[in-house]
């Protein structure tokens, strides 16, 4: 067969991923014979492609599962979609108004959710078709959407448990609400974004005292109209006298009154905090404490109403924000204005900031559930790599507040909630369980016509906290055999982003459904930074396609590039080049294999030399391979590549073919040729977890194959005994070599030439087993010991061993003097402009320490250059 002169990714990775596919390696059946291995996704959203973020996650989570299926385990990675309520419902509405010119207020939910899974069907999992690009080993078969109907039954009864259990509960509380979306959001989706922001100084009259007023400062003046009242400390000697007095809101003339309490700290601010309980969860605390009036200005959509004021209503609140200050600084009640940052927060979807707002709501009850989860991640049941993240988890799970489940959304699954014409309401799986329990309540109430089903849908998290449980069934169907052999899963790959979102709320839910983790361990991935630090993103410009890096390096090529340089847990900066590196890697395996397949074979027997090559690249190997197993069960992905990039660069393209290859046109003996390539095959299947399309390739390429054999499922290496001493020694002979080679470099000697050497030493073991190996790499004319110095001969010392090479023959002894005496005079030269710009006094005085430092290191090794000149000159 001929090969290539150029590995061409773009020919073979749509060749060998269609095998795997047509194949069925990737699927997974449960077998008794075989320890399982299983991963689930982190489902992307349906509206997502492919980013860096997917790349990296899900080249780690391939290299994990393509590795323990060459191990021998029933290896199932389980791939899936999540619906991300939110965002698929923002480009819904879009796509009816710019495609259809409808509005989602004019059509009914039934109407609404086809026009939602049309799009579904047509955008949806457009990422899972790119993760294949990727080589991405998942068992399609499996894939898995979050609003599939077995899923949805599966959230729909976790719910009902809980409510039955006690810790689902509905009631008012104030929420973060996105104006944007139009729905509450959970704590954990709200990002807080630093900003550059005003402070307001406002003067509020106290009633009866004219003349008088107190000052409140506040970075939202739109809220002013819905005060209730100005809290004070207690001890506060300032405005003591004031507790119990009115003053008016500016902006209505309306009057509120001055209460004391301690949660006011008297060195912050001006000392006087304005109360809006309907617009900040604090406030909302204190006015609940005080029963102070509650006065909603601030509609859904983020627009003021008429209780803010006939000329503030209907207006966007930012709008209202500019005007009210307008008003304030014509009635003489603006003090001033102060520039300052501050965190805003905004909505992970949508962008939108956040409006705190009292809301009727679904909610978890989550202190006592969450127990178990904390406990088995502190004391290590589920690991975190890095275990760094251990702390941050722990804060969060000791201050965990109660979970907003229900969102003002249509798309998702709906709450199962059913309300009867009395106001009370139900909690049933199915509408006919419902009915029969309206019925218990009302006995008047016949048919399903009279139940009102809650309009609002779960948060999307709520369906994926089951994900590990709920792919295998496990949730309706709790002893099926997939679930019994699969669950608890092996490995999470994921962000340290998610990891309240997503990862916390698994365990929890892997505790209370299944009695035991959800997964062994959590490998937490950086996040992929450009050059400059910045995250990378679509809205910075900063992010390459990875389809299209794809098309330029190969996917191997973006894998490694990606690996290399991606310790757990620490931020990648990722650069381009490191792609290149990746390609250039599977080129210089390409050209490996090119010579070996290349070679000619002769029944000549094995020369000794290569024998010892053999028995060194075995060790080398295995010590290799006893270094990736460490790092990988580490999750030191990014080191297991390393070490085997350096196997393949250094070791095995470097020395071992240099050692074994024959002489130009000359035939190789079949043992060696045959051990050869028994290595490449070990190589290509420690690499294939890494690099899967140019492994296969070469895999079928380098052996005769039978039908149905595959690298992807070839046995993976195990570690054997390896010679120490034989390594060392190895290390010692490439060392010699090396600089034999720096010599003739520094000499200008072709490596051609044959070249005399001659070692005084006192232990001649090394030369002993690796003489003949390294005079043919080092192109020796003959290698002799020796017990005296050599005289007129270039030496070196290689730790005891001094080695000598005559090169009196080799060179030009006019031209080499002449060479010399001219860099020679040069040096001199250059001291004498040091010594004159040294012996400047204004220079010394005045220059910086480090430049004038510098200068004197400059004399000083120029004087040491002067010194071995001389003496070389003196020999020559």
């Amino acid at each position: 067969m001929e090969l290539a002169s150029k590995y061409n990714p773009q020919n073979i990775e749509d060749k060998w991923y269609q095998f795997w596919l047509e194949n069925k390696y990737f699927h997974s059946e449960p077998n008794p014979n075989k320890k399982p291995f299983t991963v689930v996704i982190p489902p992307p959203n349906v509206t997502g492609v492919l980013h860096m973020g997917h790349m990296l996650n899900n080249t780690i989570q391939d290299v994990l599962v393509r590795r323990a299926r060459m191990r021998g385990f029933e290896a199932c990675w389980v791939p899936g979609t999540d619906h991300a309520s939110i965002a698929t419902e923002a480009k819904v509405v879009k796509m009816l108004k710019e495609e259809k010119n409808i509005a989602k207020k004019d059509i009914t939910r039934d109407e609404f959710m086809g026009y939602a899974w049309e799009w579904k069907e047509k955008y949806g999992g457009i990422i899972l078709d790119q993760l294949q690009k990727l080589g991405a080993s998942c068992d399609w078969d499996r894939t898995k959407f979050t609003m599939d109907e077995d899923m949805s039954k599966a959230v729909i009864k976790v719910f009902v448990d809980l409510y039955k259990k006690g810790w689902v509960y509905r009631g008012a509380r104030m929420v973060n609400w996105d104006p944007a979306g139009k729905t509450a959001l959970s704590d954990e989706e709200v990002i807080h974004k630093e900003v550059n922001s005003k402070l307001y100084y406002v003067k509020y009259p106290i009633v009866g005292k004219e003349g008088e007023f107190v000052t409140i400062a506040t970075t939202r003046p739109e809220t002013i109209p819905a005060d209730a009242g100005i809290c004070v400390n207690p001890n506060d000697e300032r405005f003591k006298d004031l507790i119990g007095k009115k003053v008016i809101v500016p902006t209505t003339d309306r009057e509120i009154p001055v209460f004391g309490d301690d949660y006011v700290d008297i060195e912050f601010g001006t000392g006087c905090l304005k109360v809006t309980p309907a617009h900040d969860i604090n406030d909302y605390e204190l006015g609940l404490k005080h029963n102070l009036e509650v006065i909603d200005i601030i509609e859904e959509d983020g627009t003021i109403n008429a209780k803010a004021g006939a000329k503030y209503d209907g207006k966007d609140r930012f709008v209202v924000r500019k005007e009210i200050i307008k008003d304030l600084e014509a009635s003489g009640n603006l003090v001033k204005v102060e520039e300052l940052v501050n965190k805003v927060g905004t909505s992970e979807r949508t962008g939108a900031v956040i409006e705190p707002r009292i809301s009727t709501q679904w909610f978890v009850s989550m202190k006592e559930i969450s127990k178990p989860a904390l406990d088995n991640v502190m004391n290590d049941n589920i690991q975190l790599h890095p275990a760094k993240f251990k702390n941050t988890y722990r804060h969060w799970m000791e201050n965990v507040k109660d979970w907003c489940i229900s969102r003002q959304l249509w798309w998702g699954q709906q709450i199962p909630a059913f309300y009867l014409p009395n106001g009370e309401y139900v909690v049933a799986e199915t509408s006919e369980e419902a009915l029969a329990l309206a019925q218990e309540k009302d006995p008047s109430i016949t048919s399903l016509d009279q139940l009102i089903q809650d309009e609002d849908v779960l948060d999307t998290w709520f369906s994926s906290w089951l994900w590990p449980i709920s792919v295998f069934d496990g949730i309706t169907n709790p002893e099926n055999e997939e679930i019994n052999y699969y669950y608890p899963t092996d490995d999470l790959v994921t962000g340290p982003d998610i990891l309240f979102f997503w990862v916390a709320r698994m365990i929890i839910a892997g505790y209370e459904w299944k009695g035991e983790l959800p997964f062994k361990n959590v490998y937490l991935t950086g996040i992929v930074r450009d050059g400059e630090g910045r995250k990378m993103s679509k809205s910075l410009g900063n992010s390459p396609d990875p389809l299209d890096l794809m098309k330029i390096y190969g996917a191997d090529g973006v894998r490694v590039g990606l690996l290399l340089s991606a310790a757990a847990g620490n931020d990648l900066l990722f650069d381009e080049k490191l792609c290149e590196q990746g390609r250039n890697f599977a080129n210089k395996i390409w050209n490996a294999l090119r010579l070996v397949k290349g070679l000619e074979v002769t029944d000549a027997p094995q020369p000794e030399a290569n024998k010892i090559a053999i028995d060194w690249f075995e060790s080398r190997f295995n010590a290799v391979l006893e270094e990736v197993d460490a790092n990988c069960d580490k999750y030191r992905l990014s080191d297991a590549l390393m070490s085997i990039y350096k196997l393949v660069w250094d070791d095995f393209c470097s020395w071992y073919l240099e050692m074994i290859k024959p002489e130009y046109g000359s035939p190789i003996d079949k043992a060696t040729l045959d051990a050869t390539i028994g290595f490449f095959e070990k190589i290509i299947k420690l690499l294939h977890p890494f690099m899967p399309f140019l492994t296969e390739e070469i895999w079928h390429v380098i052996g005769d194959r039978k039908e149905g054999e595959a690298c992807v499922v070839a046995e993976y290496p195990t570690v054997q005994p390896f010679d120490v001493t034989l390594l060392e020694q190895a290390a010692a002979a490439f060392d010699v070599i090396s600089q034999v080679r720096n010599v003739r470099n520094q000499k200008q000697i072709g490596p051609k030439v044959p070249l005399p050497m001659s070692v005084m030493t006192k232990d001649t073991t090394v030369y002993d087993r690796f003489g003949g190996i390294i005079t043919k790499l080092a192109n020796l004319e003959s290698l002799t010991m020796v017990d005296a110095e050599v005289e007129g001969a270039t030496q070196f010392v290689y730790k005891s061993d001094t080695c000598f090479i005559d090169v009196a023959d080799q060179i030009d002894v006019e031209a080499e003097k002449e060479k010399m005496s001219k860099e020679l005079e040069y040096t001199k030269g250059f001291i004498a402009s040091v010594e004159k710009k040294l012996s400047n006094e204004r220079f010394v005085a005045n220059a910086p320490e480090a430049v004038v430092a510098k200068e004197r290191q400059k004399m000083a090794d120029a004087e040491s250059k002067i010194k071995v000149l001389e003496d070389a000159l003196a020999k020559l």
